[in-house]
């Protein structure tokens, strides 16, 4: 006899948290279409919305001299100068007054931002995670995220990645560890419920 799947409950502890979806990071190629993630991404920010829960959306952006770009000795570097501002702009269908909008300067949306703190003063135990791109900005703060003990929700079809072998290891093999997988449909069905 098999184990019913639990079914997934969310409440007044739980923010949403969108990553890197924002016009120089949407116009990159990817394994989903990014208007299709962009789309599921406002259906899950909307949502969060109209039962009050908070909505986070992250950013990545550095000062115009570059001073604060990521400097290591790696094989495959980030960029060597500081993109444009249009770069980092959240797209207006997306964006609504009382989101509250994080700035990080790495992969990750906890290093070096004000994220933990503008979760915990809100109450919030529970991350519902989605954006760009899977195995990178959204699995290093998953990953910072579950070792500072909050309960993490994925929404896999509001979450994609350039390249789809990466999508579907993250997915498959350290999302499942570490939270729950679940889709926009599901996650929206848990708010009304």
């Amino acid at each position: 006899m098999t184990a019913e799947p639990h079914r997934l409950t969310l409440g007044g502890d739980t923010a949403l948290v969108l990553i890197d979806l924002q016009t120089g990071i949407l116009d990159r190629p990817t394994a989903k279409p990014a208007p299709e993630i962009l789309g599921k991404g406002i259906a899950l920010a909307e949502a969060f919305r109209a039962h009050r829960l908070p909505v986070v959306l992250v950013k990545v952006a550095w000062s115009p001299d570059g001073g604060d770009l990521p400097t290591a000795n790696v094989d495959r570097p980030g960029p060597a100068a500081a993109p444009p501002a249009a770069f980092s702009e959240i797209p207006a269908e997306l964006a609504a007054l009382g989101d509250v909008v994080v700035t990080k300067r790495h992969w990750g949306a906890f290093t070096g931002t004000e994220l933990d703190l503008q979760l915990r003063r809100r109450g919030i135990h529970r991350i519902v995670l989605a954006g760009l791109s899977s195995s990178v900005g959204v699995e290093s703060t998953a990953r910072t995220a579950w070792e500072l003990s909050y309960d993490l929700v994925f929404a896999e079809d509001a979450t994609t990645d350039a390249d789809a072998d990466s999508h579907v290891h993250t997915f498959g093999k350290i999302f499942p560890r570490i939270g729950k997988v679940s889709t926009t449909d599901e996650i929206i069905a848990a708010l009304d419920s």
